[in-house]
């Protein structure tokens, strides 16, 4: 038998060989995780760190936790796999159904992929479709609205309604048109404008290009209360609400893609439920199976799902699937994750922390070069600026935000930031204690990151 590989082989094999995601490989320094256990993360050497963004953005109740765990073991036990292509398993129909009993009244058919990208396109699909279908077809319909700086995904439907230069830029030529409006954003806002008008100032950007293009539109798709990879960028306070009852009053679907800040993240289950908002697709992902395997689901309403209902030759059938949709360990680790939410009564201990973030974001808004914090729930932005009253950025290339995540490795935090912003977004199972060690060390790098 051969013997296994050396750390140095596993080092030397993943700069070779591990082509990592949003990553310059030319600068990568190899870091393997090889354990995790509650909020922290074990290397091969050793060493803990805090996973101070969720693995990015996906771990709910920490790692290894015993009742997912076990799930997907007893999953396993049954069979790991089959296609909903004219068939399903009991797992993941119970899933769908939990799915619909939690989810914003309505949403009462559920589609499942692979990934937020995944789950996104299916909604963008969906939509194109439903508008040739209906009673009254409506096939003019053939754009969609979406903010600048959004990010829905990496494929090539979801790049399109993404708005993040850096990511999409480049592939702009493979892309169709989107009727696209500013970011509502409340750090950079116009001149003139005030924070407290700026809802009403956003909503009027919307109403303006719904009169324009409202009967060419197939839907809007919106990250609900913030944008995620922008830069945790917080919307103004009924701004979400304020889309819904315009979409509805012009007739237009809505798409609320919940990738990042559905499961707990904001304070609530889904984030549309902050504002009472039922949207026509919700998409769900990341946090689905509390960060352990990839599922995803796209939720849709009665009205949505009748339109593709008819005859065999009417074509009406959603010509779209995934193979591993619903894999039966993934819809297994998404129920434990439920039952956990319940048991450990996660939304309820979810307060102190937040207060306890908000106060580490107060103290941190005091230093110089710190332009804005930005929090939702138990999300924070903290964005670094050159010049405080021009709001002047830092240049990319200094990689500022870089070397605040590099100091805070080196006090055992792993974070992960956004250009100039340092994001901040632990599992919900994060202690009070633990929080206070990533603000601190965020903080300290701060400090070292611009002095």
């Amino acid at each position: 038998m051969p013997s296994p590989p050396s750390l140095d082989d596993l080092r030397r094999w993943d700069l070779e060989h591990v082509w990592h995601p949003f990553t310059q490989m030319a600068e990568y320094e190899p870091l393997l995780i090889e354990r995790a256990d509650g909020c922290t993360l074990i290397d091969s050497h050793g060493r803990e760190y805090l996973d101070g963004v969720s693995s990015l953005w996906c771990n709910v109740h920490g790692h290894h936790h015993p009742k997912i765990d076990a799930a997907i073991r007893r999953q396993l036990d049954e069979v790991a796999h089959v296609t909903l292509l004219g068939m399903a398993h009991p797992t993941t129909v119970k899933l769908a159904r939990r799915l619909v009993e939690i989810a914003p009244a309505g949403l009462n058919h559920v589609f499942f992929s692979d990934d937020g990208a995944t789950a996104v396109e299916v909604a963008l699909k969906m939509a194109f479709q439903y508008w040739r279908q209906i009673k009254v077809q409506q096939p003019q319909r053939t754009k969609y609205l979406a903010w600048e700086n959004a990010y829905h995904g990496d494929t090539l439907g979801s790049v399109s309604v993404g708005g993040v230069a850096r990511f999409h830029e480049m592939f702009r030529p493979l892309l169709f048109d989107v009727v696209r409006l500013p970011a509502p954003d409340m750090y950079r806002l116009p001149p003139g404008v005030a924070r407290l008008a700026s809802c009403d100032y956003y909503l009027g950007q919307l109403e303006a290009a719904f009169k324009e293009h409202a009967t060419e539109l197939a839907a809007v798709v919106i990250e609900p209360l913030l944008q995620a990879a922008a830069g945790i960028i917080v919307h103004p306070p009924g701004f979400l609400r304020g889309v819904r009852d315009l979409t509805r009053q012009h007739g237009v679907l809505l798409i609320a893609d919940e990738v990042a800040v559905g499961m707990g993240r904001t304070g609530k289950m889904f984030a549309c439920q902050q504002e009472g908002v039922v949207p026509d697709f919700l998409c769900l992902a990341k946090g689905l199976t509390g960060g352990y395997l990839p599922l995803a689901a796209t939720l849709a309403t009665d009205d949505v799902f009748r339109a593709f209902l008819g005859r065999h030759e009417e074509s009406k059938t959603f010509f779209h699937g995934h193979t591993y949709g619903g894999n039966p360990l993934g819809a297994g680790a998404a129920l434990a994750t439920f039952d956990v939410f319940e048991e450990e009564k996660t939304l309820e201990h979810l307060p102190p922390k937040i207060a306890r973030l908000a106060d580490h974001l107060e103290r941190i808004a005091a230093h110089p070069n710190v332009g804005d914090v930005r929090q939702c729930g138990l999300i924070a932005g903290i964005e670094l600026v050159r010049d405080l009253p021009t709001k002047e950025p830092f240049p990319w290339a200094e990689k500022r935000g870089i070397r605040v995540c590099q100091h805070a490795l080196t006090e055992g935090v792993w974070l992960r930031p956004l250009g100039n912003v340092i994001v901040i977004m632990p599992p919900l199972a994060i202690s009070l204690e633990q929080l206070d060690r990533i603000c601190s060390a965020v903080e300290r790098g701060i400090a070292a990151a611009v002095e």
